[in-house]
């Protein structure tokens, strides 16, 4: 039997299944088979490799060869609620959070993180590539990182690891560098953008034409107070549920730590105030002082070796002008290129030796004696001509002069370690117990407080820090409603939260949100009627009828605004838009047309005159100035193609399931 078993397997037919069952397994793995894969991502982009860009979109060749990047559905509500805070600022008390969770707006915010992984793509794919040391360079550019105007590593260091999540340096170089790689085309595109001078008189002769317009703004239609069948009302809501989704919600239970609300540390023991005085006497000195007054010869640091040359010759001879008797404050007056001081006859006051000024300018003044000109001296700035008219000893506080700020320095740091004896005492519970508070409380004389539910940029109090919504609505703290790490509210102040109930995103049932579907009903009927109004009227003056008569007729009001420019508000931009969208009257005939300016709210307009912006009043200056205002956008639109055309070369799979 075993033999036969033998020469069975051993056939041509045994060794073409075994060859289709090796296929899958090369390509695939067992995994596929064995475990099921759970995707996370909100958007999937697969991109053909660059030594293949024509490679077909067949499922076999999509597998092995094309690349795939993923944006996590956190990065994606990351961005929207970035997003979400911006729109909140720039529109104060009448943001609608509400009208802002829609679709389209998640689209929205998706598709700018899809444009800016297909153009690092694209630019991988095209070769560019950003170096090391355009890296560092732009790291060291960043303000947070520096100190006294330069790159500190401590600050760096410091930064990274209060970024929520913490990151490495490697882990944030990666970051900038494929954030300066996704910008590199485009960057590029604006820098090369360029319009010939008539294009630019052309534009510019678009830009400054201007319109004569007769408009009547049309009655709303009386409020729709008829009942709404149910039928129609059951329609209307399996149309439109995405429009009566209730939000993602949490709701939390915390516990404060609240460094302002601690006993107040016992500061009468003069001992520990001698100690603190005698660790910290250099803080308690007065620092040496100069009366300084200077003269500056400016001259660009990167000038050519000419022009500083000249410079320098300059300041030379006005050293030599103030050693040789010269009053200083005149001669600073009438050379001095210092416009802050120079009225005052150079006259800087009362210097310290603290980094406030240039380092080169600061040595010089403290190497010159009192009534003494020194110089010239050469910084960022130019050539300093430096007189030191009087000198103020440093000073040593004594222990009495320094108690008011000793006093205030031993209860910060009784404070400081309180607040951090407290916190670690509820961290080291929360580890025995974390799944709960209640523990870490009662050790702690803590109270576990409750807050929700709200959803994301709904919360009040600590549910509206961005840091504690960024916890609450991670997906471990609403799958494993575990107990968080401190998060700080500010810097005497943090919380611990956990996640005590979870509602996600779902439609609303029909019973509980039948009013607001019938205001809906309401209100599309209103605007349809709006519509119909304003249409009809359109077709009676398509038929002959003038504005004139159309207005008088319907008991409205006619408005004529000639010369009507871009962008003004006549009666709305959206009105005025349109009227520049609107067909040039032919004859005596007007350029007829409507447009919606509010809810169920209509303009009904007509376009008489178009008068053309006169382009040869255009000077070279404004010229100029348009074309480097310009410039940038067409280089927008460059870009916006490039992304475009990308794009339709490459599969991209958006799960709105997941926003």
């Amino acid at each position: 039997m075993l033999q036969a078993l033998r020469d069975k397997s051993s056939g041509w037919i045994a060794t073409v299944v075994l060859g289709l069952l090796i296929v899958p397994f090369a390509f695939f793995g067992m995994e596929q088979y064995l475990f099921q894969r759970n995707d996370t991502f909100a958007a999937k982009i697969e991109a053909p490799p660059a030594w293949w860009r024509s490679a077909p979109d067949w499922w076999i060749v999509r597998k092995i060869f094309w690349s795939a990047e993923e944006i996590a559905a956190d990065d994606f509500r990351r961005s929207f609620e970035q997003a979400r805070q911006q729109q909140r600022q720039a529109q104060g008390e009448a943001f609608d959070s509400r009208r802002f969770e829609t679709m389209e707006k998640k689209r929205e915010v998706l598709d700018s993180l899809i444009d800016q992984t297909v153009m690092r793509i694209a630019t991988e794919n095209a070769g560019f590539a950003i170096g090391d040391e355009q890296v560092k360079d732009y790291i060291a550019s960043i303000p947070m990182f520096q100190v006294d105007g330069k790159f500190n590593v401590q600050r760096y260091r410091l930064a990274l690891s209060s970024m929520n999540p913490a990151r490495t340096s490697k882990q944030f170089e990666e970051e900038i560098r494929q954030s300066l790689q996704q910008s590199l085309i485009a960057a590029r595109l604006s820098g090369s953008a360029f319009l010939t001078k008539s294009e630019t008189l052309r534009l510019i002769a678009l830009l400054r034409e201007t319109r004569d317009v007769s408009f009547l703004t049309l009655s709303a239609p009386a409020a729709d107070n008829t009942p709404v069948p149910a039928a129609e009302i059951a329609a209307w809501y399996k149309a439109h549920q995405n429009d009566f989704r209730s939000p993602e919600q949490v709701t939390l239970e915390y516990v404060e730590i609240d460094g302002s609300a601690l006993p107040m540390p016992d500061i009468s023991d003069e001992e520990e105030l001698r100690t603190r005085f005698e660790q910290e006497k250099a803080r308690f000195v007065e620092p040496e002082q100069r009366m300084t007054s200077h003269i500056l010869v400016a001259v660009d640091a990167g000038a050519d070796a000419a022009k500083q040359k000249a410079a320098e010759t300059r300041a030379q001879s006005l050293l030599q002008q103030a050693k040789g008797g010269a009053d200083f404050a005149t001669l600073a007056r009438q050379n001095s290129d210092d416009a802050g001081s120079k009225t005052t006859g150079g006259d800087l006051g009362w210097i310290a030796q603290n980094g406030q000024m240039v380092k080169p300018f600061e040595d010089a003044v403290f190497a010159t004696p009192a009534g003494t000109i020194s110089g010239p001296v050469k910084t960022d700035f130019g050539y300093h001509i430096v007189q030191v008219r009087e000198i103020k000893s440093g000073k040593a506080m004594s222990f009495e002069e320094a108690l008011p700020e000793l006093e205030r320095l031993v209860l910060e740091s009784g404070r400081e370690r309180a607040f951090n004896d407290l916190t670690n005492k509820v961290v080291d519970e929360v580890l025995k117990s974390p799944t709960s508070l209640a523990p870490a409380a009662k050790a702690a004389n803590l109270t576990v407080q409750r807050i929700g539910p709200f959803a994301r940029g709904r919360g009040t109090g600590i549910a509206s820090n961005p840091a504690v919504m960024r916890a609450a609505f991670s997906e471990s703290a609403k799958q494993d409603r575990m107990v968080s790490d401190p998060i700080e509210i500010d810097g005497s102040r943090s919380v611990l939260i956990r996640v005590v109930e979870h509602q996600p995103e779902a439609v609303q049932p029909l019973t509980k949100v039948g009013p607001q579907v019938v205001a809906a009903v309401r209100e599309d009927r209103a605007k349809k009627a709006a519509k119909a109004q304003a249409d009809a009227v359109l077709a009676r003056l398509n038929k002959g009828e003038t504005l004139l008569a159309v207005s008088e007729n319907l008991k409205l009001p006619m408005a004529n605004v000639p010369s009507v420019p871009r962008g003004a508000p006549m009666p709305t931009a959206e009105a005025v838009e349109a009227y520049f969208e609107a067909q040039a009257p032919k004859a005596d005939k007007p350029s007829y047309g409507t447009v919606e300016v509010g809810p169920a709210q209509y303009v009904v307009f007509a376009v008489t005159k178009i008068s053309s912006g006169d382009a040869a009043e255009v000077t070279d200056e404004e010229r100029k100035g348009f074309v480097q205002q310009l410039a940038p956008r067409l280089g927008d639109v460059d870009t916006k193609a490039i992304v475009d055309a990308a794009r339709k070369k490459m599969k991209i799979d958006i799960a709105e399931d997941r926003l």
